[in-house]
């Protein structure tokens, strides 16, 4: 599969696609901020794991901004899209409990996954860009595991739950290729 991307005069795909993944990252610390917010009251065994997560991403997010600088070319107009969506779904899912805390991290970082692997794909001669993705993609494939751990079994719910995010997850990722 190819990145499909509305490259404007002068961008590269490794700089839309750096952009896009910048955002992304501020979404999931977003996620984990309204997660952290709603699991203080309702399940503060929680919050430690969410703030370890929100941390990694925060870090993630300082990777891709970091690589933004570097080949000077600002932010992605999706940014506050993904911030608003991903607190409102942190929100949602943090009301929803600790299962659909762990079903929305799964949808997320599965998605995510494999765009990092397309990425890699498509940037190949891109050598700043991949450095980005693979600094990133343990963390993203630790947090996917785990909370596959603590999700447990899969029910109808939570996989209706999964789509909707997984679905979510690819249009916010699509708008920012074509924004």
């Amino acid at each position: 599969m190819t990145l499909a991307a509305t490259l404007r005069p002068g961008e590269s795909l490794g700089d839309r696609v750096m952009k896009v993944d910048h955002a992304g990252e501020h979404g999931a610390v977003c996620i984990y901020r309204g997660q952290r917010w709603i699991a203080a009251v309702l399940s503060p065994s929680l919050v430690p794991e969410l703030a370890l997560n929100q941390a990694h991403e925060e870090r993630h997010r300082a990777i891709f901004a970091a690589e933004l600088a570097r080949r000077g070319v600002r932010r992605c107009r999706s940014y506050f899209l993904c911030a608003a969506g991903g607190l409102t779904l942190g929100l949602v899912t943090g009301l929803l409990g600790r299962r659909a805390i762990a079903a929305t991290t799964v949808a997320v970082e599965r998605v995510m996954l494999r765009h990092l692997d397309e990425q890699r794909l498509a940037l190949r001669d891109d050598p700043g860009a991949i450095a980005a993705i693979d600094s990133i993609a343990d963390e993203e494939a630790e947090h996917h595991d785990a909370s596959a751990r603590m999700m447990g079994a899969s029910t109808v719910p939570l996989r209706a739950l999964m789509a909707v995010v997984a679905l979510s997850t690819e249009a916010v990722i699509w708008l920012g290729m074509n924004l």
